[in-house]
């Protein structure tokens, strides 16, 4: 255990997030995404669901404020307006721990065209339907970091 560093974070996922650079992208996958077959490295965390692990993740890093977009979810197949309730406590997280970023649907196809282009996928064991959220990483200020 680390100080300040949340608990759900290990350390592959405390590398990869410390690797990224300002406007790479990280995928928070659910139990039923094809991860392993996406392209960029797979961090496991079995165990954990797709809304803590948001929620780990932006509590250390912010998103992107350069850009229009900085978190996508996928779309409900056939329902492209529905919000699932998995989709709604992201919007709760993001606005909570980041700020006043809207979560972008996406239809699926083009999600998945998203995440083989990302950085890192962390795959959860998120068990409720489209439970997936791309984030896109911002930049670290200077007075943001505690050197004591």
């Amino acid at each position: 255990m680390l100080k300040g560093i949340h608990p759900l974070l290990g350390p592959d996922l405390l590398h990869a997030l410390k690797t990224m650079g300002h406007g790479d992208d990280i995928v928070i996958a659910d139990a039923n995404f094809p991860s392993g077959s996406m392209g960029p490295p797979v961090i496991r965390a079995d165990g954990v669901s797709a809304t803590d692990m948001a929620e780990a993740i932006l509590t250390h890093m912010p998103l992107d404020t350069f850009v229009p977009e900085t978190a996508w979810r996928m779309e409900v197949v056939g329902d492209p307006h529905a919000v699932p309730e998995v989709c709604a406590e992201f919007q709760e997280i993001v606005t909570s721990r980041a700020g006043d970023f809207r979560i972008v649907p996406v239809e699926r196809f083009a999600f998945y065209a998203m995440a083989r282009k990302a950085a890192y996928i962390v795959a959860t064991t998120e068990f409720r339907l489209y439970g997936n959220l791309i984030l896109k990483k911002g930049v670290v200020h200077p007075h943001e970091v505690d050197m004591a």
